[in-house]
């Protein structure tokens, strides 16, 4: 569903000065998340091959600052520092990803012990700390070799990942309590395949259609792998969504805003929580459509524990493409805060797909230009943005959505995929000259609502 935005935009909902996490439901998980490729570094230590990122920060000019992840936040080396960190924020819950090219260097065949020792530590660390282990199987870092096969647009590419979920699965078992197969598969395949800002960075729309599938494919296959070697875990993946709202009345701008709600929401939600894709939008593709298989479909929507759902930002779209309100805010990636927008799209979610899951909040944060002043970085943007969110998730919380986690994206500055170093979503601080990390205000803010 598309609406038509507003000629004057409602003014934001007063922050109620008392929240706290007791306003949430009995339970209720909060949290930070990190990816590996952002964080680990160790590139090319204890067995770890090229993932399709390192080939892609080595091409000249994809990456804004010439940087790559070779190093990030040297989190391989200082993973335990790095659990201390997130035990004093006093959170429930950690979400992590594993780099399917340390665990299975070659994409498929021999698993790589050092890799799987590496999240096992991780994930005994924090339990031992008292922190519940979220684990996302994949966060765009494709083994090379695979991509070198075609990568996501090969069949066979679902399959080696379903080989891989089944291989962590059966190390971690059910000391993870949640398993998501995919983050973002709109990242990973219209993003990367089709607009060429991420990796592999092709402009192929057939390609990134057919990508699209498989990875939807491979979630499929996955499922009964974690659920065999971790029966009492959630499983589950995660979408990035976002309202896709109509700049004006005209219908040429609602008719845009429902293409974009299907490309970017209903392409994955449908065919997960349907059994089908977007009839509207499978014709608006029309040759580029995918190679759907006989029982694909059906494979795809198999019940999932859980739904796991990054906001970051709503869409207003106009016949010439998305536009930007007049007096909007943004934040440093020139996205609009807009908090009202997580409201919005979990009651259409609650609404639209009667068997959907319980809903995780599994990323949502923003990027500003901090700085540092002595040994402290103030950042009320960023307070700001969070307390607003949870306010607005707290709204739909209380409308009936059944939510049940929140994680505040990032943990720390990490590396920020094309952007490099250049942007900063973390809650804590990270002196990349020195790997001193640093509570920003706002990790004293959330640290402070937890309590």
């Amino acid at each position: 569903m598309t609406r038509t935005l507003p000629q004057t935009p409602p003014a934001s909902r007063p922050l109620p000065a008392d929240l706290t996490r007791r306003d949430f439901p009995a339970g209720f998980v909060f949290g930070v998340a990190t990816s590996s490729y952002q964080i680990e570094g160790a590139a090319a230590e204890d067995g770890r091959t090229p993932s399709i990122w390192d080939v892609f920060c080595a091409e000249p000019g994809r990456i804004s600052d010439g940087s790559s992840g070779a190093v990030a936040c040297d989190h391989y080396h200082r993973w335990e520092q790095d659990l201390d960190l997130i035990a004093a924020l006093g959170v429930d819950a950690y979400r992590f990803s594993v780099a399917w090219p340390r665990v299975v260097p070659a994409g498929r065949g021999p698993v790589n012990p050092a890799g799987l020792d590496f999240y096992e530590r991780l994930t005994d660390g924090l339990l031992a700390r008292g922190v519940q282990p979220h684990v996302t199987l994949y966060h765009w870092d494709l083994p090379a070799t695979l991509q070198d096969a075609g990568g996501w647009t090969n069949r066979d590419t679902a399959h080696a990942f379903a080989e891989y979920a089944a291989a962590v699965a059966a190390r971690l078992g059910n000391r993870v309590v949640s398993y998501a197969t995919l983050n973002e598969p709109w990242c990973s395949s219209i993003l990367s395949y089709e607009l060429g800002e991420h990796a592999p960075g092709t402009r192929d729309r057939a390609a990134a259609l057919s990508a699209a599938h498989h990875l939807m494919l491979g979630h499929a296959l996955a499922l009964p792998e974690i659920r065999r070697h971790a029966p009492q875990s959630q499983a589950g993946i995660v979408l990035n969504l976002g309202p896709q709202e109509s700049a004006s009345d005209r219908p040429e701008d609602i008719r845009a805003a429902r293409h974009a709600d299907g490309r970017f929401n209903r392409w994955f939600l449908d065919p997960l929580l349907r059994g089908e894709y977007p009839a509207d939008t499978w014709a608006d593709v029309a040759v580029d459509a995918p190679p759907v298989q006989d029982g694909d479909l059906t494979l795809i929507a198999a019940p999932m524990d859980f739904l796991g759902v990054n906001y970051y930002s709503r869409g207003v779209i106009g016949a010439q493409g998305g536009v930007l309100p007049e007096g909007a805010r943004v934040t440093d990636m020139g996205w609009e805060i807009h908090p009202q927008g997580l409201t919005d799209l979990l009651l259409r979610l609650n609404a639209d797909y009667p068997n959907l899951p319980p809903v995780y909040i599994t990323e949502n944060g923003a990027a500003f230009a901090d700085e540092r002043s002595g040994d402290r970085v103030h950042d009320p943007r960023r307070t700001e943005f969070l307390s607003t969110h949870l306010d607005a998730l707290l709204r739909a919380t209380q409308a009936g959505v059944d939510v049940r986690g929140y994680f505040a994206w990032s943990l720390m500055d990490n590396f920020e995929w094309a952007h490099g170093y250049q942007k900063r979503f973390g809650l804590v601080y990270v002196d990349y000259a020195t790997q001193e990390r640093l509570l920003k205000d706002s990790a004293l803010w959330y640290q402070a609502f937890l309590k």
